[in-house]
Order: C-alpha cells, then sequence, then structure tokens
C-alpha cells in the first residue's frame, strides 16, 4: 500500500506541471562550480608551474611538493565543512554561500598573482599553501551547505531534478578549464606556459566569483531552514550528534562518498598528469578528449536527475559503481604512448558519462541522509572527511606509483572502492519519492 503511494506521488510530480527556478537554481549552483573550476586548473596545471614555487633544479621533486601542496588543502576541508556546515544550519544557507564564495575568490587571485620561487624564496610555497588552506576551507562548506539548499528548494518528487544542477553549473565549468587548458596549450610553447601562462586561469577564476557573489545575495532562504534553525541552535556536539543518533547514514555517506570523489579526481584531475607526463600521451588530445567527456557530462545531468525521480536513486546508484568496478582497469589500459584522440575519447566519455548517474543526484542522496537541523554539519563533516583521506591524495598516490614504476596499481586501487561503494548502495533505503525530512 504504501509503495503504490509512493508510486502514485511520482507519477503525479512527474506530470504535474512546473517551471524551475532557474536563476535561483544557478545561484545555488555557481558557487561550487567556481570552487570546483579552481581546483581543477590547479591539478591541471601543476607540471606547468611546479618549478615556479618550488627549486627548479630537481622537476620531479617540485612536483611531488606541488602535488602535496594540492593534497594538504584537501584536510582543511573537514574543518571548512564542520564550522561552515554548522554556521549554515544556525545562520543560514544563503550566508554560508556568500562566505564560501568570497574565500575560494580570495584564494584563486592569491594563485594567479604569487611571485616564484627564484622571487622570494620558501615564501612562494608557503603562501602558495595558504591560499590552498583558504580554498580548501571554502569548498569544504560550499559542497555540503548548497547541497542542502537544492534540496531544501525542491518540491516533492523533484530533488534529483534540482540537484542535478549542482554539476551542471560544476560541469560547464569544468569545462571551461579544459578548453582554456586545451586553447592554452595550442597558442602557447611550454616555456611560456610554465613562465606566464599557468596564471591565467587562476586569474579568471577569481574575475568569475563576482558573478556568483552578485547572484547569491539575490537569492532567499530555505523554509526547511526558517523552521528548524532553532532546533539546530540547540544541537549541542552536533558533530558528535550525527555519529550517536545517525551512525548507518553516516557509513552510507562516507562509503558511497569514497567512489564519488575517486571517480571524479580520475577523470577530472589525475588522468591529465597522468597521462600526459606518465604516458606520454599528446598533452592538446588530452585537454580535447577531456573537453567532449566533460561536455557530454553535463548534458546527461539533468536526464538523469530526472530518471532518479522517477525510478528510484538505487538502480542509478548501483549501475555506476557496478560498471566503474567492471571497467575501470580496462579503461587505463587504452592510455599509452601510442593512444590517439578516439582511444581518449572513450575513455574520458566513459568515465565521466558513468559519473552523471551520480553527480547528478548526489546533493539529493547526501540531504536525504540527514534531518535539517544536522544535514550542515553532517555532510559537511563526513563528505569532506572522506574527500580528504581519498580525493586529496589521488594525484599523490598516482604520481609516487607511476615513480614507483607501478602507475596501474592506482586503477585497482580505484577498482576496490567502486565494490565498496556498490556494497553500501544495498543498504540505502529508496528515497526518491518522500518529503525530505
Amino acid at each position: 500500500m504504501s509503495e503504490n503511494r509512493q508510486d502514485t506521488a511520482a507519477t503525479t510530480a512527474d506530470s504535474a506541471p512546473h517551471k524551475l527556478p532557474v536563476r535561483t537554481l544557478v545561484a545555488a549552483s555557481i558557487g561550487n562550480a567556481i570552487e570546483w573550476y579552481d581546483w581543477t586548473i590547479y591539478a591541471t596545471f601543476l607540471i606547468y608551474f611546479a618549478t615556479q614555487f618550488f627549486p627548479s633544479d630537481n622537476p620531479e621533486l617540485a612536483l611531488v611538493n606541488t602535488t602535496a601542496t594540492y593534497a594538504v588543502a584537501f584536510f582543511f576541508r573537514p574543518v571548512g565543512g564542520w564550522l561552515l556546515g554548522r554556521l549554515a544550519d544556525v545562520r543560514g544557507r544563503k550566508a554560508a554561500m556568500i562566505l564560501t564564495i568570497l574565500m575560494m575568490a580570495g584564494g584563486s587571485l592569491a594563485i594567479g598573482l604569487l611571485p616564484t620561487y627564484e622571487q622570494v624564496g620558501w615564501l612562494a610555497p608557503i603562501l602558495l599553501l595558504l591560499a590552498r588552506i583558504s580554498q580548501g576551507m571554502s569548498l569544504g562548506g560550499e559542497v555540503s551547505n548548497a547541497s542542502a539548499y537544492l534540496a531544501e528548494i525542491a518540491p516533492r518528487g523533484r530533488r534529483g531534478r534540482y540537484s542535478s544542477f549542482f554539476y551542471i553549473s560544476t560541469g560547464s565549468a569544468l569545462l571551461l578549464a579544459s578548453l582554456l587548458g586545451a586553447f592554452l596549450s595550442s597558442v602557447l610553447t611550454d616555456d611560456q606556459l610554465r613562465d606566464y601562462g599557468w596564471r591565467i586561469p587562476f586569474i579568471v577564476g577569481g574575475v568569475l566569483a563576482v558573478v556568483g557573489v552578485y547572484l547569491r545575495r539575490t537569492i532567499s532562504e530555505t523554509e526547511q531552514f526558517e523552521q528548524n534553525k532553532n532546533k539546530a541552535a540547540r544541537t549541542k556536539r552536533p558533530l558528535l550528534t550525527t555519529i550517536t543518533q545517525h551512525p548507518k547514514a553516516v557509513g552510507q555517506l562516507v562509503g558511497i562518498t569514497l567512489l564519488n570523489t575517486l571517480n571524479y579526481y580520475v577523470f577530472f584531475s589525475a588522468l591529465t598528469p597522468y597521462a600526459v607526463k606518465s604516458q606520454g600521451a599528446d598533452d592538446n588530445d588530452v585537454f580535447i578528449a577531456l573537453s567532449v567527456g566533460t561536455a557530454l557530462f553535463v548534458v546527461l545531468q539533468y536526464p538523469c536527475g530526472k530518471l532518479s525521480d522517477r525510478f528510484g536513486r538505487r538502480p542509478q546508484l548501483l549501475i555506476w559503481s557496478a560498471a566503474l568496478a567492471c571497467l575501470m582497469i580496462p579503461l587505463s589500459k587504452l592510455i599509452t604512448p601510442e593512444a590517439g584522440l578516439a582511444q581518449l575519447l572513450v575513455v574520458f566519455c566513459t568515465g565521466l558519462g558513468l559519473y552523471a548517474l551520480m553527480s547528478s543526484i548526489a546533493p539529493a542522496i547526501m540531504s536525504e541522509l540527514f534531518p535539517t537541523e544536522l544535514r550542515g554539519v553532517g555532510i559537511g563533516a563526513w563528505y569532506n572527511i572522506t574527500v580528504a583521506t581519498f580525493g586529496g591524495t589521488a594525484p599523490l598516490v598516482i604520481t609516487w606509483m607511476a615513480n614507483a614504476g607501478h602507475p596501474d596499481l592506482f586503477f585497482v586501487y580505484v577498482t576496490a572502492g567502486a565494490v565498496i561503494a556498490f556494497l553500501t548502495i544495498f543498504t540505502l533505503r529508496e528515497t526518491a519519492h518522500e518529503e525530505l525530512r
């Protein structure tokens, strides 16, 4: 009987006329887009600016140190997720989302304008690290707060569609990053990219943030926050409460996020330096393949979100995790020194097409795990702890394995993560057609 009511509700929601609040959805998503743009260009261009911030007499060590700086910033994401998530739970989603985008913009502009190691010595990498810490904290709060906002403003039966805008805007920004990489690599020489070309995308990211701040100032607070802010303020030790009262939700979030973050960083970040530096693939072909794959990723977001509203979250997630478990290693074998554009297109389009099954509904899935008064801090802390542990170290691990002569082991590691996520998804309760608690 309950299932029949859910099916009826889903059918009604799917057929009833509804106008999407596109401006509000874009405003909620644009901060995450700009922040992921900044993080992606760092991972993409680090092969060019590593020797600008570390001694150039040892390029391999400079690359490792620059990648380590990328990883260290990830470990400030849980701090940002906890603090800014708590801020969102007691002060509002809007205020927290404006603060996060301001922090990211400052970090991006700082990196684009920083002096080099040759100019100021070891002060250069210290300043780089401080800028990355600011970005890490802001991104930690951004994902949880924007996810909560999108889920809370969505009508029943449409959370998947609303959630899809999170990565429509993010994917568009990532597409901009990859297209900018393709453009710069085609018009500038390697020496020019190392000298000044790498600064351009960071400055562009800082400028784009101004638009994001303007749009976010126009959005309204969610009704769910207004109804639960007093309860959130009365909650003592909110992070501990997520463990003691919602341990299953915490475990499910960690298990799914493990593969979510590995899927993201393999195809949007780690594969670019791996293909170019470790496997000797043509850098322009890699950027083009990444751009095409990212475009496909963006196009699939809304259809996948709509499918989840109609047929549920679990079937979609099971297909995503099972396919990655089976295909990750075979796809990695296609990346060789002789790999042409066609092979690289297969790799990036397959990996990012599968990722769309998950990313399109990620905000809905995470928000459905926690009640409103704990949603910001619950997602912010546990999502970011998992991302820091597995995503933040992904480029460092793949670089270390490549230097040790075993780069393929990284893809075995990702496959194991897919198996864990697949088993975790079986424990999820279907919530696509229920009210957000």
